[in-house]
């Protein structure tokens, strides 16, 4: 995946989706901009991008609404734009399942290398190992399931790319802020509470934990999958 990426700029700025797709254009992409969060999810199915630049105030269905809805069948990469620099907005895009956050006004070339950055750690995952089988517990990445205990269960991207990630490093202990560079795919100097929440949502979904297995809190450092 590279210059022939098809990108999604959503955003109800003309200007700025003009710009965008110029310096889009210029490094290749195939761009196509829409200007309100409905038309996204309309021009989402038909145009299936490989990721999607996404504005969180726009008329209508708002940019975390859009993100919700998307991340209900897919798990392309999202960026979200805002003019707001609060950490409140990052943890949410970061909950919803957004991989990176821009905030306006921003330089073009950085948003072209934050793509590029995207682009380049989605493919990355593609192509490694796609299942994991511990006693009572398969995480699959191909369709986002997990099964436990014989039974199949959907997960949310991001929770499943953690315990995914977790899973993949068996009794290793990793930070919070570890965490989210890893699994989120940046630095972020926000609140790490969002990772907290969705190890609390995966231990209610993991419970009750295997004898051989567990989502562990190591106190004061951060959390580890593990394995007995």
């Amino acid at each position: 995946m590279s210059s022939k990426a098809r990108i999604l700029v959503v955003d109800d700025d003309s200007n700025i989706c003009q710009l965008v797709q110029l310096y889009l254009d210029k490094e290749g992409y195939e761009s196509r901009a829409v200007y309100n969060g409905k038309q996204a999810l309309e021009v989402f199915r038909e145009f299936t991008p490989n990721l999607v630049i996404l504005d969180i105030m726009l008329p209508g269905i708002d940019g975390w609404q859009v993100c919700r809805e998307i991340r209900k069948f897919s798990s392309i990469p999202i960026i979200m734009l805002s003019a707001r620099d609060e950490t409140f907005d990052k943890v949410l895009g970061l909950e919803l399942g957004a991989d990176d956050y821009v905030v306006k006004p921003f330089e073009p070339k950085e948003l072209i290398a934050r793509v590029k950055a995207v682009l380049r750690r989605y493919e990355r995952q593609d192509t490694e190992l796609e299942q994991l089988i511990f006693p009572g517990l398969v995480i699959n990445k191909s369709n986002y399931t997990i099964r436990i205990q014989g039974k199949e269960m959907e997960l949310p991207p991001k929770e499943l790319e953690l315990l995914f990630f977790l899973g993949s490093n068996p009794n290793k202990v990793f930070t919070r802020e570890q965490l989210l560079e890893k699994v989120w795919g940046f630095d972020f100097y926000g609140d790490t509470r969002t990772v907290d929440v969705h190890v609390k949502r995966l231990r209610e979904k993991l419970d009750p934990p295997d004898i051989h297995w567990q989502l562990k809190t190591v106190w004061g450092v951060g959390y580890k999958f593990e394995v007995k």
